[in-house]
Protein backbone atom coordinates (compact mmCIF):
# COMPACT_ATOMS: atom_id res chain seq x y z
CA UNK A 1 0.00 0.00 0.00
CA UNK A 2 1.23 3.64 -0.95
CA UNK A 3 1.25 6.44 1.49
CA UNK A 4 -1.48 7.79 -0.86
CA UNK A 5 -3.86 4.63 -0.50
CA UNK A 6 -4.25 6.02 3.07
CA UNK A 7 -7.48 7.47 4.72
CA UNK A 8 -6.92 10.15 7.04
CA UNK A 9 -10.36 9.57 8.34
CA UNK A 10 -10.24 6.12 8.78
CA UNK A 11 -9.46 4.40 11.96
CA UNK A 12 -6.49 1.66 12.72
CA UNK A 13 -8.01 -2.13 12.92
CA UNK A 14 -6.92 -5.43 14.40
CA UNK A 15 -5.11 -8.10 12.59
CA UNK A 16 -8.37 -9.29 11.37
CA UNK A 17 -9.58 -5.97 9.96
CA UNK A 18 -11.82 -5.28 12.82
CA UNK A 19 -11.62 -1.59 14.48
CA UNK A 20 -9.18 -1.43 17.38
CA UNK A 21 -10.12 -0.27 20.50
CA UNK A 22 -7.30 2.14 21.09
CA UNK A 23 -3.69 2.39 19.95
CA UNK A 24 -3.01 4.57 22.96
CA UNK A 25 -4.26 3.00 26.30
CA UNK A 26 -4.52 -0.67 27.65
CA UNK A 27 -7.70 -2.22 29.09
CA UNK A 28 -7.76 -1.79 32.99
CA UNK A 29 -9.13 -2.38 35.87
CA UNK A 30 -10.14 1.38 36.78
CA UNK A 31 -7.77 3.71 35.36
CA UNK A 32 -5.44 3.08 37.57
CA UNK A 33 -6.05 -0.58 37.92
CA UNK A 34 -4.29 -4.14 36.82
CA UNK A 35 -4.25 -4.79 32.98
CA UNK A 36 -5.89 -7.64 32.16
CA UNK A 37 -5.31 -10.58 29.88
CA UNK A 38 -8.12 -9.86 27.39
CA UNK A 39 -7.28 -7.56 25.75
CA UNK A 40 -6.30 -8.91 22.67
CA UNK A 41 -5.98 -5.93 20.85
CA UNK A 42 -2.90 -5.48 23.22
CA UNK A 43 -1.70 -9.14 23.50
CA UNK A 44 -1.71 -8.64 19.79
CA UNK A 45 -0.03 -6.06 19.21
CA UNK A 46 2.81 -6.70 21.96
CA UNK A 47 3.18 -10.43 21.03
CA UNK A 48 3.11 -9.30 17.25
CA UNK A 49 6.17 -6.59 18.45
CA UNK A 50 8.24 -9.43 20.08
CA UNK A 51 8.44 -11.40 16.78
CA UNK A 52 9.20 -8.57 14.32
CA UNK A 53 13.00 -9.27 14.36
CA UNK A 54 14.89 -12.89 14.38
CA UNK A 55 17.97 -12.99 16.51
CA UNK A 56 18.80 -9.98 17.79
CA UNK A 57 16.79 -8.47 20.59
CA UNK A 58 13.97 -6.24 20.32
CA UNK A 59 15.36 -3.44 21.39
CA UNK A 60 18.25 -3.66 23.05
CA UNK A 61 20.74 -5.40 20.83
CA UNK A 62 23.99 -4.49 21.29
CA UNK A 63 25.35 -4.97 24.44
CA UNK A 64 27.63 -7.05 26.78
CA UNK A 65 27.71 -7.97 30.14
CA UNK A 66 29.57 -9.86 33.36
CA UNK A 67 29.15 -11.74 36.09
CA UNK A 68 29.77 -10.58 39.92
CA UNK A 69 28.14 -10.53 43.88
CA UNK A 70 25.41 -8.12 45.47
CA UNK A 71 26.06 -8.04 49.11
CA UNK A 72 23.45 -6.75 51.59
CA UNK A 73 25.28 -4.10 53.74
CA UNK A 74 22.79 -2.81 55.36
CA UNK A 75 19.58 -3.72 57.04
CA UNK A 76 16.00 -3.18 54.76
CA UNK A 77 14.92 -6.27 56.89
CA UNK A 78 11.83 -4.13 58.21
CA UNK A 79 10.82 -3.54 54.63
CA UNK A 80 11.22 -7.17 52.89
CA UNK A 81 11.71 -10.53 53.24
CA UNK A 82 13.09 -11.56 49.95
CA UNK A 83 16.65 -13.20 50.98
CA UNK A 84 18.78 -11.50 48.74
CA UNK A 85 18.14 -8.03 50.91
CA UNK A 86 18.98 -9.57 53.99
CA UNK A 87 21.87 -8.02 56.10
CA UNK A 88 25.10 -9.64 54.91
CA UNK A 89 23.28 -11.81 52.05
CA UNK A 90 26.25 -12.33 49.31
CA UNK A 91 24.17 -13.51 46.25
CA UNK A 92 25.78 -14.31 42.64
CA UNK A 93 24.92 -12.24 39.80
CA UNK A 94 24.67 -11.09 36.00
CA UNK A 95 24.72 -8.13 34.34
CA UNK A 96 24.18 -6.91 30.95
CA UNK A 97 24.34 -3.49 29.81
CA UNK A 98 23.32 -2.27 26.33
CA UNK A 99 22.17 0.59 23.73
CA UNK A 100 18.26 0.87 23.52
CA UNK A 101 17.72 1.33 19.47
CA UNK A 102 21.21 0.39 17.91
CA UNK A 103 21.19 -3.19 16.29
CA UNK A 104 24.07 -5.39 16.36
CA UNK A 105 26.75 -3.70 14.73
CA UNK A 106 25.99 -0.10 16.07
CA UNK A 107 28.52 1.49 17.75
CA UNK A 108 28.35 1.81 21.78
CA UNK A 109 29.00 5.30 21.54
CA UNK A 110 26.10 6.81 20.25
CA UNK A 111 23.57 8.98 21.61
CA UNK A 112 21.27 6.96 23.36
CA UNK A 113 19.43 5.19 26.54
CA UNK A 114 21.76 2.50 28.21
CA UNK A 115 20.09 -0.72 29.19
CA UNK A 116 20.84 -1.92 32.68
CA UNK A 117 19.78 -5.32 33.22
CA UNK A 118 20.57 -7.19 36.26
CA UNK A 119 19.72 -11.43 37.32
CA UNK A 120 20.08 -12.26 40.96
CA UNK A 121 20.78 -15.83 41.48
CA UNK A 122 19.56 -16.12 44.80
CA UNK A 123 18.43 -18.82 47.60
CA UNK A 124 14.69 -18.31 46.41
CA UNK A 125 14.83 -18.36 42.56
CA UNK A 126 15.86 -16.28 40.05
CA UNK A 127 15.02 -12.39 40.79
CA UNK A 128 15.09 -10.32 37.40
CA UNK A 129 15.67 -5.68 38.24
CA UNK A 130 15.31 -4.47 34.10
CA UNK A 131 16.41 -0.55 33.69
CA UNK A 132 18.06 1.86 32.71
CA UNK A 133 20.72 4.70 33.04
CA UNK A 134 17.93 6.98 33.69
CA UNK A 135 15.10 6.58 36.35
CA UNK A 136 12.34 7.62 33.85
CA UNK A 137 10.99 5.92 30.45
CA UNK A 138 9.71 7.50 27.34
CA UNK A 139 5.67 6.19 27.77
CA UNK A 140 4.03 5.07 30.59
CA UNK A 141 1.28 3.26 28.84
CA UNK A 142 2.41 0.12 27.24
CA UNK A 143 0.07 0.14 23.91
CA UNK A 144 2.65 3.04 23.08
CA UNK A 145 5.57 0.98 23.37
CA UNK A 146 6.13 -0.82 19.98
CA UNK A 147 5.02 2.48 18.25
CA UNK A 148 7.81 4.55 20.39
CA UNK A 149 10.36 1.43 19.42
CA UNK A 150 10.15 1.82 15.91
CA UNK A 151 10.10 5.79 15.73
CA UNK A 152 13.56 5.34 17.25
CA UNK A 153 14.87 2.60 14.46
CA UNK A 154 14.81 2.90 10.08
CA UNK A 155 12.07 4.36 8.18
CA UNK A 156 9.98 1.71 5.76
CA UNK A 157 11.59 3.14 2.20
CA UNK A 158 15.12 3.67 3.03
CA UNK A 159 15.94 2.15 5.84
CA UNK A 160 17.39 4.70 7.78
CA UNK A 161 17.31 6.05 10.53
CA UNK A 162 15.03 9.59 11.02
CA UNK A 163 15.09 12.86 13.17
CA UNK A 164 12.04 13.55 11.53
CA UNK A 165 10.11 10.49 13.24
CA UNK A 166 11.88 10.49 16.60
CA UNK A 167 10.64 14.05 16.97
CA UNK A 168 6.93 13.39 15.16
CA UNK A 169 6.81 10.73 17.82
CA UNK A 170 8.11 12.67 20.87
CA UNK A 171 6.26 15.62 20.36
CA UNK A 172 2.65 13.82 19.59
CA UNK A 173 3.33 12.17 23.28
CA UNK A 174 4.84 14.98 25.33
CA UNK A 175 4.82 12.45 28.58
CA UNK A 176 8.24 11.27 26.66
CA UNK A 177 9.43 15.04 27.82
CA UNK A 178 11.10 13.91 31.23
CA UNK A 179 13.26 10.95 29.57
CA UNK A 180 13.90 13.14 26.29
CA UNK A 181 15.68 15.64 28.38
CA UNK A 182 17.89 12.88 30.53
CA UNK A 183 18.61 11.57 26.29
CA UNK A 184 19.40 15.28 25.10
CA UNK A 185 21.51 15.94 28.31
CA UNK A 186 25.03 13.79 29.29
CA UNK A 187 23.63 10.92 30.42
CA UNK A 188 22.87 10.11 27.11
CA UNK A 189 26.59 9.83 26.19
CA UNK A 190 28.08 8.24 29.56
CA UNK A 191 31.67 7.80 28.73
CA UNK A 192 31.64 3.55 29.76
CA UNK A 193 29.52 1.22 30.94
CA UNK A 194 31.27 1.27 34.86
CA UNK A 195 30.98 5.20 34.66
CA UNK A 196 26.85 5.52 34.59
CA UNK A 197 24.22 4.96 37.45
CA UNK A 198 21.40 2.21 36.86
CA UNK A 199 17.77 2.61 37.77
CA UNK A 200 15.05 -0.17 38.16
CA UNK A 201 13.20 2.88 36.55
CA UNK A 202 9.89 1.21 37.96
CA UNK A 203 7.96 1.29 41.24
CA UNK A 204 7.93 -2.31 42.84
CA UNK A 205 6.22 -3.38 45.84
CA UNK A 206 8.06 -4.52 48.81
CA UNK A 207 6.70 -6.60 51.54
CA UNK A 208 8.09 -7.56 55.11
CA UNK A 209 8.04 -10.67 57.23
CA UNK A 210 4.88 -9.51 58.78
CA UNK A 211 3.33 -8.82 55.55
CA UNK A 212 2.99 -5.09 55.67
CA UNK A 213 3.52 -3.90 52.15
CA UNK A 214 6.19 -0.59 50.62
CA UNK A 215 6.28 0.37 47.25
CA UNK A 216 10.06 1.00 46.29
CA UNK A 217 12.37 2.51 43.71
CA UNK A 218 15.89 1.13 42.87
CA UNK A 219 19.18 3.45 42.65
CA UNK A 220 22.15 1.98 41.19
CA UNK A 221 24.86 4.91 41.93
CA UNK A 222 28.62 3.79 40.32
CA UNK A 223 31.22 4.29 42.58
CA UNK A 224 33.73 4.89 39.60
CA UNK A 225 31.90 8.42 39.51
CA UNK A 226 29.65 9.37 36.38
CA UNK A 227 31.82 10.57 33.30
CA UNK A 228 30.63 11.68 30.03
CA UNK A 229 31.40 11.86 26.75
CA UNK A 230 30.83 14.94 24.33
CA UNK A 231 29.52 15.02 21.23
CA UNK A 232 32.86 14.81 19.25
CA UNK A 233 34.59 12.57 21.66
CA UNK A 234 31.58 10.05 21.44
CA UNK A 235 31.36 10.30 17.39
CA UNK A 236 35.69 9.85 17.11
CA UNK A 237 35.17 7.02 19.24
CA UNK A 238 32.26 5.62 17.37
CA UNK A 239 34.86 5.75 14.55
CA UNK A 240 37.53 4.33 16.63
CA UNK A 241 36.03 1.44 18.20
CA UNK A 242 32.16 0.61 17.43
CA UNK A 243 32.70 -1.80 20.66
CA UNK A 244 34.44 0.57 22.94
CA UNK A 245 31.63 -0.24 25.85
CA UNK A 246 31.96 -3.57 25.78
CA UNK A 247 35.60 -3.55 25.58
CA UNK A 248 35.92 -1.36 28.59
CA UNK A 249 34.39 -3.21 30.52
CA UNK A 250 35.95 -6.67 29.82
CA UNK A 251 39.57 -5.06 29.80
CA UNK A 252 38.81 -3.36 33.10
CA UNK A 253 38.00 -7.28 34.68
CA UNK A 254 40.90 -8.49 33.37
CA UNK A 255 42.90 -6.43 35.25
CA UNK A 256 41.66 -6.88 38.27
CA UNK A 257 39.36 -3.64 37.74
CA UNK A 258 35.97 -4.18 39.58
CA UNK A 259 33.36 -1.80 39.08
CA UNK A 260 30.93 -1.71 41.48
CA UNK A 261 28.05 0.11 42.45
CA UNK A 262 25.64 0.94 45.79
CA UNK A 263 22.35 0.05 45.82
CA UNK A 264 19.79 2.25 47.40
CA UNK A 265 16.60 2.77 47.74
CA UNK A 266 13.23 4.93 48.35
CA UNK A 267 10.70 3.56 50.17
CA UNK A 268 7.04 4.93 50.16
CA UNK A 269 4.90 3.50 52.93
CA UNK A 270 2.14 1.58 51.22
CA UNK A 271 -1.17 3.88 51.71
CA UNK A 272 0.95 7.24 50.71
CA UNK A 273 0.48 6.18 47.03
CA UNK A 274 -2.79 7.46 46.82
CA UNK A 275 -2.31 10.64 47.49
CA UNK A 276 0.89 11.37 46.54
CA UNK A 277 1.43 14.43 44.44
CA UNK A 278 2.59 12.70 41.61
CA UNK A 279 1.25 9.03 40.51
CA UNK A 280 3.89 7.58 41.95
CA UNK A 281 3.21 4.40 39.47
CA UNK A 282 4.04 6.75 36.35
CA UNK A 283 7.24 5.63 35.02
CA UNK A 284 7.25 9.04 32.94
CA UNK A 285 7.77 10.60 36.87
CA UNK A 286 10.58 10.42 39.61
CA UNK A 287 9.66 10.60 43.12
CA UNK A 288 11.16 13.32 45.23
CA UNK A 289 14.50 12.72 47.63
CA UNK A 290 12.96 14.87 49.68
CA UNK A 291 9.68 13.20 50.21
CA UNK A 292 11.25 10.10 50.44
CA UNK A 293 15.42 9.61 51.29
CA UNK A 294 17.66 7.42 49.50
CA UNK A 295 17.84 4.27 52.30
CA UNK A 296 21.49 2.35 51.60
CA UNK A 297 20.96 -1.62 50.67
CA UNK A 298 24.23 -3.02 49.69
CA UNK A 299 26.72 -3.27 47.17
CA UNK A 300 26.88 -4.70 43.36
CA UNK A 301 30.82 -5.42 42.17
CA UNK A 302 31.44 -7.47 38.80
CA UNK A 303 34.18 -9.41 39.28
CA UNK A 304 34.33 -12.42 36.53
CA UNK A 305 34.13 -11.65 32.71
CA UNK A 306 32.38 -14.33 30.24
CA UNK A 307 34.00 -17.51 29.02
CA UNK A 308 31.72 -17.31 25.86
CA UNK A 309 30.02 -14.56 24.86
CA UNK A 310 26.91 -15.65 23.17
CA UNK A 311 26.05 -18.83 25.73
CA UNK A 312 26.60 -16.59 28.73
CA UNK A 313 25.51 -12.73 27.16
CA UNK A 314 24.03 -13.07 23.73
CA UNK A 315 21.30 -16.54 25.48
CA UNK A 316 20.88 -14.25 28.69
CA UNK A 317 17.14 -13.61 29.27
CA UNK A 318 15.75 -11.24 31.57
CA UNK A 319 12.74 -9.99 32.83
CA UNK A 320 10.93 -7.96 35.35
CA UNK A 321 8.29 -10.65 35.94
CA UNK A 322 11.25 -12.85 37.85
CA UNK A 323 10.05 -12.08 41.04
CA UNK A 324 10.82 -14.26 44.35
CA UNK A 325 8.95 -13.47 47.79
CA UNK A 326 9.28 -10.66 49.19
CA UNK A 327 9.04 -8.58 46.08
CA UNK A 328 6.25 -8.18 43.69
CA UNK A 329 5.00 -5.62 40.99
CA UNK A 330 3.25 -2.25 40.79
CA UNK A 331 -0.04 -0.83 38.96
CA UNK A 332 2.47 0.40 37.28
CA UNK A 333 0.94 -0.57 33.73
CA UNK A 334 4.66 -0.18 31.50
CA UNK A 335 5.69 -3.16 34.39
CA UNK A 336 3.12 -5.63 34.02
CA UNK A 337 3.16 -5.22 30.06
CA UNK A 338 6.97 -6.32 30.74
CA UNK A 339 6.56 -8.67 32.83
CA UNK A 340 4.77 -10.46 30.05
CA UNK A 341 6.83 -9.48 27.11
CA UNK A 342 10.01 -9.87 27.72
CA UNK A 343 9.91 -13.31 28.95
CA UNK A 344 7.67 -13.73 25.13
CA UNK A 345 10.00 -12.14 23.58
CA UNK A 346 12.57 -14.77 25.02
CA UNK A 347 10.54 -17.05 24.07
CA UNK A 348 10.87 -16.02 20.33
CA UNK A 349 14.10 -14.79 20.24
CA UNK A 350 16.09 -18.03 21.94
CA UNK A 351 13.21 -21.10 22.10
CA UNK A 352 10.51 -22.53 24.63
CA UNK A 353 13.02 -23.53 27.04
CA UNK A 354 15.23 -20.61 27.28
CA UNK A 355 14.85 -20.81 31.19
CA UNK A 356 16.67 -24.42 30.57
CA UNK A 357 20.10 -22.47 29.53
CA UNK A 358 22.87 -22.43 32.25
CA UNK A 359 23.16 -18.47 32.45
CA UNK A 360 19.08 -18.72 33.67
CA UNK A 361 18.78 -21.44 35.32
CA UNK A 362 18.30 -20.62 38.85
CA UNK A 363 20.66 -22.10 41.35
CA UNK A 364 18.07 -23.43 43.19
CA UNK A 365 16.06 -26.76 42.66
CA UNK A 366 13.55 -26.31 39.54
CA UNK A 367 10.17 -28.35 39.88
CA UNK A 368 8.16 -26.57 36.92
CA UNK A 369 4.88 -28.00 35.45
CA UNK A 370 6.46 -26.12 32.23
CA UNK A 371 6.83 -29.30 30.01
CA UNK A 372 8.79 -30.51 26.71
CA UNK A 373 9.65 -27.96 24.10
CA UNK A 374 11.68 -27.36 21.51
CA UNK A 375 15.04 -28.11 22.80
CA UNK A 376 13.99 -29.47 26.21
CA UNK A 377 17.48 -30.57 28.59
CA UNK A 378 16.06 -30.33 32.26
CA UNK A 379 13.37 -32.77 33.10
CA UNK A 380 11.10 -34.40 35.76
CA UNK A 381 11.78 -37.61 34.92
CA UNK A 382 8.88 -40.07 35.21
CA UNK A 383 6.92 -37.77 37.59
CA UNK A 384 3.60 -36.64 37.05
CA UNK A 385 3.30 -34.15 34.41
CA UNK A 386 -0.20 -32.48 35.75
CA UNK A 387 -1.34 -30.84 38.71
CA UNK A 388 -2.96 -32.18 40.89
CA UNK A 389 -1.89 -35.70 41.17
CA UNK A 390 -1.47 -38.99 43.29
CA UNK A 391 2.21 -39.54 42.42
CA UNK A 392 3.75 -37.37 45.22
CA UNK A 393 5.11 -34.72 42.98
CA UNK A 394 4.21 -31.53 44.78
CA UNK A 395 1.99 -28.58 43.20
CA UNK A 396 1.23 -24.98 44.75
CA UNK A 397 -1.90 -24.52 45.81
CA UNK A 398 -1.58 -20.90 47.33
CA UNK A 399 -5.49 -19.59 48.22
CA UNK A 400 -6.56 -15.84 49.10
CA UNK A 401 -5.19 -12.73 48.87
CA UNK A 402 -1.34 -12.91 46.86
CA UNK A 403 1.17 -11.74 49.37
CA UNK A 404 2.72 -9.49 46.99
CA UNK A 405 -0.39 -8.25 45.63
CA UNK A 406 -2.80 -4.77 45.94
CA UNK A 407 -6.17 -4.42 45.59
CA UNK A 408 -7.98 -2.92 42.81
CA UNK A 409 -11.52 -2.70 41.86
CA UNK A 410 -13.48 -0.79 38.95
CA UNK A 411 -14.78 -0.91 35.77
CA UNK A 412 -13.34 -2.17 32.64
CA UNK A 413 -11.62 0.97 30.73
CA UNK A 414 -9.32 2.28 28.00
CA UNK A 415 -8.04 5.48 30.06
CA UNK A 416 -4.83 7.44 31.36
CA UNK A 417 -4.07 7.35 35.09
CA UNK A 418 -6.06 8.85 37.28
CA UNK A 419 -3.78 12.20 37.79
CA UNK A 420 -2.92 13.27 41.07
CA UNK A 421 -2.09 17.22 42.49
CA UNK A 422 0.89 18.20 40.52
CA UNK A 423 0.87 15.29 37.52
CA UNK A 424 1.82 16.97 34.00
CA UNK A 425 4.27 16.49 31.22
CA UNK A 426 6.81 19.25 31.82
CA UNK A 427 6.89 20.07 34.84
CA UNK A 428 9.70 17.31 36.18
CA UNK A 429 11.58 17.97 33.60
CA UNK A 430 11.92 21.93 34.15
CA UNK A 431 13.05 21.05 37.25
CA UNK A 432 15.58 19.01 35.66
CA UNK A 433 16.39 22.11 33.37
CA UNK A 434 16.51 24.64 36.08
CA UNK A 435 17.10 23.38 39.21
CA UNK A 436 19.52 20.42 37.89
CA UNK A 437 21.39 21.26 35.28
CA UNK A 438 24.08 24.34 35.24
CA UNK A 439 24.38 26.91 32.73
CA UNK A 440 27.60 24.22 30.58
CA UNK A 441 24.54 22.07 30.90
CA UNK A 442 21.54 24.22 29.66
CA UNK A 443 24.02 25.00 26.79
CA UNK A 444 25.03 22.05 25.67
CA UNK A 445 21.12 20.96 26.11
CA UNK A 446 20.35 23.76 23.55
CA UNK A 447 23.14 22.84 20.97
CA UNK A 448 21.84 18.92 21.22
CA UNK A 449 18.70 19.70 20.49
CA UNK A 450 18.99 22.47 18.05
CA UNK A 451 21.31 20.33 16.25
CA UNK A 452 19.28 17.39 16.04
CA UNK A 453 16.27 19.47 14.79
CA UNK A 454 18.37 20.69 12.28
CA UNK A 455 18.59 17.47 11.02
CA UNK A 456 16.00 17.21 8.97
CA UNK A 457 13.21 17.89 11.17
CA UNK A 458 10.19 19.28 9.09
CA UNK A 459 6.98 21.56 9.65
CA UNK A 460 4.73 20.72 11.48
CA UNK A 461 6.87 19.01 14.02
CA UNK A 462 9.70 21.37 14.08
CA UNK A 463 6.90 23.66 15.52
CA UNK A 464 5.50 21.26 17.72
CA UNK A 465 9.02 21.23 18.83
CA UNK A 466 9.45 24.35 19.89
CA UNK A 467 6.78 24.70 22.14
CA UNK A 468 7.40 21.24 23.28
CA UNK A 469 10.78 22.42 24.37
CA UNK A 470 9.30 26.13 26.14
CA UNK A 471 6.92 23.80 27.50
CA UNK A 472 9.63 22.66 29.76
CA UNK A 473 11.65 25.59 30.26
CA UNK A 474 10.67 29.47 28.02
CA UNK A 475 14.23 30.35 28.16
CA UNK A 476 15.35 27.27 26.78
CA UNK A 477 12.96 26.81 24.19
CA UNK A 478 13.38 30.27 23.31
CA UNK A 479 17.12 29.63 23.08
CA UNK A 480 16.32 26.34 20.92
CA UNK A 481 13.97 27.91 18.16
CA UNK A 482 16.29 31.09 17.96
CA UNK A 483 19.43 28.57 17.41
CA UNK A 484 17.38 26.68 14.92
CA UNK A 485 15.91 29.71 13.30
CA UNK A 486 19.39 31.29 12.18
CA UNK A 487 20.82 27.91 11.28
CA UNK A 488 23.84 28.45 13.76
CA UNK A 489 23.20 25.23 15.77
CA UNK A 490 25.75 22.80 15.83
CA UNK A 491 26.96 20.03 12.85
CA UNK A 492 23.12 19.05 12.07
CA UNK A 493 22.01 16.17 14.40
CA UNK A 494 25.18 15.44 15.62
CA UNK A 495 25.61 12.45 18.09
CA UNK A 496 21.45 12.76 17.83
CA UNK A 497 20.74 11.08 14.44
CA UNK A 498 20.79 7.11 16.59
CA UNK A 499 19.13 8.15 19.62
Amino acid sequence: MSKSDYDPAARSTTGAGAPAPSDRNVLTVGPNGPIVLHDVHFLEQMAHFNREKVIERQPHAKGGGAFGVFETTADVSRYTRAALFQPGARTEMLARFSTVAGEQGSPDTWRDVRGFSLKFYTSEGNYDLVGNNTPVFFVRDPMKFPHFIRSQKRLPDCGLRDNHMQWDFWTGNPESTHQVTYLMGERGLPRTWRHMNGYGSHTYLWVNAAGERFWVKYHFHTRQGMAFFSNTEAARMAGLDADFHRRDLFDAIARSEHPSWLLSVQVMPYAEARNYRFNPFDLTKTWSHKDYPLIPVGTMTLDRNPENFFAQIEQAAFSPGNTVPGIGLSPDKMLLSRAFAYNDAQRNRIGTNFHQLPVNRPKVPVNTYLFDGPMAYAHSGNAPVYATNSGGRPWADETGAAAEGWEADGELVRSAYTLHEEDDDFGQPGTLVREVFDDAQRTALVDQVAGSLLGGVRSPVLERAFDYWKQVDADVGRRIEEKVRAGAATKPAEGMGEA
